[in-house]
């Protein structure tokens, strides 16, 4: 019930649903006034959301940031959470989202030797079946790419965050040093989720950044409305509305 509360939650608190409200009430709605005003809070919510450096700034206040892999020391584990990609089953293959760069990053360090092993965690995260079980498909891709296969350790039970949290807890000896790995709008309620399992002692290294130290925004930013701006909000609100269910459950 939780995990479909909060995909409802998060539907009905994204931007072009409130859009399209506005809109359709301002042409139902018989009071002239409130036509008016229904029209205009529509246009304003269009002219905000769609705007690029609003949007920028409040996931530069969300975001951990990120570092080089150049700078990060030795661990044993890096803990990759899934919520990465798609099943293609017309294909039968991964399709990688954004989110893939967290697997890109963990190879990255994998490589340079600042972790011995890789695990995956995460089955799916849809309401319904769609062929995807992102641990065991993502490791039998590793190993056709060349990782050795006792390099590659699998969580395949979980479909949050919070039981990512949990079912690693299970896999991760008491000596065994991680780093945990996913994208910088969602390490926040990562992090909380991971202590709350448990996990004392831990590093970070965030991915797929939608913003950095550095604002540079260019002139049309300030001022041309951007629909991938619009449909961008809807990860940031989705990190508010988990992290925000997340607390009200006990899980962070």
């Amino acid at each position: 019930m939780f995990f479909i509360l909060s995909k409802i939650f998060s539907f009905m608190l994204h931007p072009f649903f409130w859009i399209i409200l506005f809109f359709i009430l301002a042409f139902f709605l018989k009071n002239e006034k409130w036509k008016k005003w229904s029209f205009k809070f529509g246009l304003a919510f269009i002219l905000f959301f769609s705007n690029t450096v609003i949007l920028s700034e409040f996931m530069r206040g969300w975001e951990i940031a990120g570092q080089k892999v150049e700078s990060v020391g030795h661990y044993d584990v890096a803990v990759v959470l899934g919520g990465m990609s798609e099943y293609n089953n017309d294909l039968e293959r991964l399709s990688i989202r954004r989110g893939g760069d967290r697997l890109w990053q963990a190879l990255q360090l994998y490589y340079a030797k600042k972790v011995d092993k890789i695990l995956i965690s995460g089955n799916n995260g849809h309401l319904i079946d769609r062929g995807l079980c992102e641990a065991v498909q993502f490791k039998e891709d590793l190993i056709k790419m060349g990782v050795p296969a006792q390099d590659i350790l699998v969580e395949a039970n979980s479909k949050n965050t919070h039981e990512n949290a949990t079912e690693t807890r299970k896999l991760i000896k008491e000596n065994q040093s991680i780093i945990l790995v996913t994208s910088a709008l969602h390490m926040k309620r990562s992090i909380g989720c991971f202590k709350k399992a448990g996990f004392n002692n831990f590093a970070t290294f965030s991915t797929d950044h939608y913003t950095g130290k550095n604002r540079g925004y260019y002139l049309d930013q300030y001022f041309i409305p951007s629909a991938s701006a619009i449909v961008e909000w809807n990860a940031l609100i989705k990190e508010w509305i988990g992290t925000l269910m997340y607390w009200m459950m006990g899980y962070v």
